[in-house]
């Protein structure tokens, strides 16, 4: 078995996909519409096969919590970028263009090279090797 996707409700879609699109490489899909249901969707692929799927709805009032909350169930997901230099750059990247780095470069204490930064959405990403 595997993770297939993750799934992000947001207010706009346009903003979150191009943020993955232009830090993590992913590769935005045609997106869906469903205008009868207040729904549209767009999925975000990554090289290895793993995919985010970004919503917005009109129908429903998804709660909004504190951008970077630490909260229970799904609270972050990692992003291997391949190698100490990268995860240091990328964040460097993320800084200078105003996105907040929560943590971080630092190696953790189970041995994990790592930053913790958000996305527009205030979810938390951990970058690491």
């Amino acid at each position: 078995m595997r993770i297939d996707h993750l799934a992000l409700w947001t207010d706009d879609l346009a903003r979150v996909r191009n943020f993955y699109v232009t830090y993590f490489d992913a590769v935005a899909g045609s997106g869906y519409r469903n205008p009868a249901k207040g729904f549209e969707s767009v999925f975000l692929s990554f090289s290895d096969g793993a995919r985010l799927e970004l919503m917005r709805t009109t129908a429903l009032s998804p709660v909004v919590i504190e951008p970077g909350a630490q909260r229970m169930g799904l609270t972050h997901f990692a992003m291997a970028v391949g190698s100490e230099a990268r995860v240091d750059a990328l964040t460097q990247r993320l800084k200078d263009d105003g996105y907040p780095v929560l943590d971080g470069p630092r190696r953790t204490g189970d041995g994990y090279y790592e930053s913790v930064v958000l996305d527009p959405d205030g979810n938390r990403i951990e970058i690491t090797v």
